[in-house]
């Protein structure tokens, strides 16, 4: 295992954006100091206002980047406030970054992106995919799932998602596919039907990835989840590029075989310095055994979000175009399932609307207020 290094710990960080201003923590100078004792990290954290309502995400953020560092157990904090000569000198590189950045996607900063991924097929990926975007849904929040299984699709069908992409005339923008209250994106919904074989290459996986971030409206979302194709290729590498703020679920089944396939997974994500946030152990039971899925989140030092048991209820809920968690009472599965969405609701939460920009322009009004 290779040291922890301030190099090392300052790429890493450069995952963390702020969701206002849309840049990295590094390049806008929000980190003053990084210090490390063995496998202990400490980071000064400099923001706007000591009154940012973000402060917490931006530190949870900071916090489980550097906690998926391979050597790293702990990590400390000390957030500080700017001067006012750092707020104009963040201010001038958010500026330039905004004319650099010709080409942004249409995912706001602000969305919290998960990608759900697993290293081989047939554990149950794009059905954990689609019942936690409808899950979320359910607990009212604006959720996008985008089906990144450029050749596998499968999630119009589980969702319930009928019809074709177009194009709005005025923005000529792609309008996602609503169903079940989650907005869908899937090469299975531009295909003449569903047994239609695509026969791309890897360059065009990667394209196809690429419009679908920047040419779909996806408006604004609370989370977009992406159903990852199985293993560690070029959409996993072009997704590291494109939405630096996404973090890893990693779905695995009991057995041990399935474990070390999965940790590959791990692996890809945090050299491209994209925190795994969790494992969800899928189709746990008799046929298969059980924990496996705690067995690989401890070695990856991070929480068990979920133990699906098999239930045939799943399977019928993706065959209608139900997702089984909205069916909250009909087995073991929803039941799980309705418990592990709770759980990424507390391991990634929503980013607060409320920007820090918005919270000076409020204390100048209360100051404003107070000396008339």
């Amino acid at each position: 295992m290779s040291p922890v290094t301030r190099d090392l710990v300052m790429k890493t960080l450069e995952g963390v954006r702020d969701p206002e201003l849309g840049g990295n923590v590094v390049e806008l100078g929000m980190i003053t100091d990084v210090s490390i004792d063995g496998p202990h990290v400490d980071i000064g954290l400099a923001l706007t206002i000591a009154e940012c309502p973000l402060r917490s995400q931006i530190e949870n953020d900071t916090r489980r980047r550097v906690e998926s560092m391979p050597g790293v157990d702990s990590v400390g904090i000390r957030t500080t406030a700017m001067t006012k000569r750092q707020r104009a000198e963040l201010m001038s590189v958010a500026r330039r970054q905004a004319r650099e950045n010709a080409e942004p996607t249409q995912v706001s900063s602000t969305t919290r992106v998960i990608a759900v991924a697993s290293g081989k097929g047939g554990v149950g990926k794009s059905s954990l995919s689609v019942n936690l975007a409808a899950g979320l849904a359910e607990e009212g929040f604006k959720v996008g799932l985008l089906d990144a299984d450029i050749w596998g699709f499968s999630i119009p069908r589980m969702i319930g998602a009928t019809g074709r992409l177009e194009a709005q005339a005025d923005s000529k923008l792609i309008e996602p596919v609503t169903a079940n209250g989650v907005k869908v994106v899937s090469t299975g919904l531009i295909i003449d039907s569903e047994e239609t074989a695509l026969m791309w290459r890897g360059l065009m996986l990667s394209k196809a990835l690429e419009q679908f971030l920047k040419q779909v409206d996806w408006g604004e979302l609370d989370y977009l989840i992406l159903d990852m194709p199985p293993g560690t290729g070029d959409v996993q590498m072009a997704l590291t590029r494109m939405l630096p703020q996404a973090e890893m679920i990693v779905v695995t089944t009991p057995q041990n075989a399935a474990q070390r396939v999965a940790i590959r997974v791990a692996d890809m994500a945090r050299r491209s310095h994209m925190p795994v946030v969790g494992v969800i152990e899928n189709m746990s039971g008799d046929v298969f055994g059980e924990g496996g899925g705690k067995i690989l989140a401890d070695e990856l030092g991070v929480p068990l979000l979920g133990s699906i048991p098999l239930d045939q209820a799943v399977v019928d809920g993706g065959d209608i175009g139900k997702p089984v968690v909205l069916r909250q009472g009909s087995g073991p599965a929803a039941t799980a399932l309705a418990a592990t969405v709770e759980k990424v609701m507390a391991v990634v939460p929503p980013a607060d609307m409320e920007t820090c920009t918005g919270r000076i322009a409020k204390l100048i009004a209360d100051l404003e207020d107070g000396a008339a």
